[in-house]
């Protein structure tokens, strides 16, 4: 037969200490086997014989800006379309009849 034992009491909690992996090299050393050649930047500078393309650069710009735009434009249509399908589904489920929504274009 199994003895019962309180649900909760201070006994039962133990916290358990968090220990650091540790590495080959002690924090604060740079690794020696990675190549300096790896932290030079330089290959990414342009010289003062290269001129700034700033045209490209703007017209890539202003392609992401307009790709932005679209998408947001999009998502917003989106949602304002399930909204009215989810209003007019209420609408139906609810029994109404009248549901549908009816633009008159008056005639002149």
């Amino acid at each position: 037969m199994k003895t019962q034992r309180p649900i909760s009491s201070d006994d039962d909690h133990r916290v358990v200490r968090f220990r650091p992996r540790t590495s080959a090299q002690p924090p604060g050393r740079a690794p020696q086997n990675v190549p300096q050649e790896a932290n030079d930047l330089s290959r990414y500078e342009r010289g003062p014989e290269e001129p700034d393309d700033f045209r490209h650069r703007m017209l890539a710009n202003l392609a992401a800006f307009a790709f932005t735009v679209a998408l947001t434009a999009i998502g917003i249509w989106l949602a304002l379309s399930i909204a009215e399908l989810r209003k007019n589904q209420d609408c139906v489920l609810m029994g109404r009849r009248d549901c549908a929504q009816i633009s008159s274009v008056p005639r002149g």
